[in-house]
Formats: structure tokens, C-alpha cells, sequence
């Protein structure tokens, strides 16, 4: 069974990560948030390669190369904007179940994951952690690939949040 763990850092130097997850915009283009720190550490390539990818709907999670970041892929997915793409919830857990079955197909063994939608999309930070553990842990019995799950967030309120959901649902399985 794959450990999922959740760190505080940046999504872009995660070099011990085979394919990392970013927070992308629909056109695959650089960004605010994880979609500008990830095209800027990658450097111009990662944006020429996404160009015939794009456009991809919320829920859709599509495969690059890491160009310049210490990874082998970057998964590119679209959250939903909170309030405007509905079912948001059902959305969101696309985003996480896409990514996870799409690294499974291409061998990848660990990846990391941005708290996708919880930016400047407005999920709420809450609500947003709930649905991408819940999902992660549901998905990875089918993805058997898969040994390391990370959450890489950005700031020390979001690493709390992330751990105590995580915990929370470990112990409702046992």
C-alpha cells in the first residue's frame, strides 16, 4: 500500500518525486500560484510542449514532460473555480482520481500534489483537503504502481489542516 504524506514546501523541488501535479489554468499556460511556479522552474519548454494539450476541462489531468524541474512528468490538472464549476465536489475528486490513474498507466511511482482548487480558485481550504484525501486514499487500491503520495502545501495553516484530515480518515478505516 502507498504512504501518503503532506509537507510544507515548494511543489517545484520535489527531486526525490518522479512526476509532480500542477494547478493548472484551462490553456496550460504559466500562471499565479503552482501553475507560475512550476512553468517558471521548468523554463520555456513546459509551456511550448502543453500548447497542443490545451484546452482541458475541470475534472481533466493530462501528461507532460518535467523539462527543467527535477522530475521525471508533470500532471497537469484543471480544478474547479468554487461557485462557477459545478458539481464542484465531484470535479475536484476527478482532478485527484485522473492524476493518480493517468500516473499509474505511465509507470510513475510517486507524485505530488499541490492542494488543488484551494487558491485563487476559492474552495474552500476545508472542504478542498476532505475531498483530494478521501479520493487519493480510495483511488490508490487501484493504481498498485503507486508507493508514494505527497501533498506539498504552501504554508504552515494548510500542512495542519491537510495532516489532521489525513488523520482523521486513517482512523475511520481502521
Amino acid at each position: 500500500m502507498a504512504t501518503i504524506e503532506c509537507v510544507k514546501g515548494d511543489i517545484a523541488q520535489q527531486a526525490d518525486i518522479d512526476a509532480v501535479v500542477n494547478a493548472a489554468n484551462a490553456e496550460l499556460r504559466i500562471g499565479g500560484g503552482v501553475a507560475g511556479a512550476l512553468h517558471r522552474a521548468a523554463g520555456p519548454g513546459l509551456a511550448e510542449e502543453c500548447r497542443p494539450l490545451a484546452p482541458i476541462r475541470p475534472g481533466q489531468a493530462v501528461i507532460s514532460g518535467a523539462h527543467e524541474l527535477p522530475n521525471d512528468r508533470v500532471i497537469h490538472c484543471l480544478g474547479p473555480v468554487y461557485g462557477i464549476d459545478e458539481p464542484a465536489e465531484e470535479l475536484l475528486a476527478a482532478c485527484y482520481r485522473n492524476a493518480l490513474e493517468l500516473a499509474e498507466r505511465e509507470g510513475i511511482r510517486s507524485i505530488a500534489f499541490p492542494a488543488i482548487s484551494a487558491g485563487a480558485f476559492g474552495y474552500p481550504p476545508d472542504e478542498a483537503a476532505q475531498v483530494a484525501l478521501s479520493t487519493v486514499m480510495q483511488t490508490l487500491p487501484e493504481c498498485p504502481s503507486i508507493e508514494k503520495v505527497r501533498f506539498v502545501l504552501f504554508d504552515a495553516d494548510s500542512l495542519g489542516l491537510h495532516q489532521r484530515t489525513l488523520e482523521s480518515l486513517e482512523k475511520s478505516q481502521e
